[in-house]
């Protein structure tokens, strides 16, 4: 969990950003590591982290090996290794992963399932 923590606090060691001023549609699949801080619907695949930001908002199917949200998710994630819901999130639809970490003052509306870690 310490290389997610690096990213999340230094937006310099993630391979790509998703600008605040983009509004992006359709499909994203890589391998790395994505923070998105603008607005995306579509569908997410990957291997490596998915971060969203704060100012993000996010209309998605999520498939990641961790995901850390701050913003705005809406839509099925499904994660690898663990999903992560920070203060002022707000999540809403199903989730499965074998960890789950929620701040308080983080909002989730929907179901979990914590399957057991790949």
């Amino acid at each position: 969990m310490t290389d997610l923590k690096q990213l999340i606090e230094d937006e310099n060691k993630i391979e790509t950003v998703v600008s605040s001023d983009i509004k992006f549609k359709g499909k994203m699949k890589f391998r790395s590591s994505l923070k998105i801080r603008g607005t995306f619907e579509g569908k997410i695949e990957t291997e490596g982290f998915l971060i969203i930001g704060r100012e993000a908002v996010v209309s998605a199917d999520i498939s990641a090996k961790i995901v850390s949200i701050s913003g705005e998710v809406n839509g099925k994630i499904k994660a690898s290794q663990g999903i992560h819901l920070h203060k002022n999130s707000r999540t809403r639809g199903d989730i499965i992963t074998p960890d789950l970490m929620m701040e308080q003052g983080a909002f989730f509306n929907g179901t979990c399932i914590m399957d057991e870690k790949s």
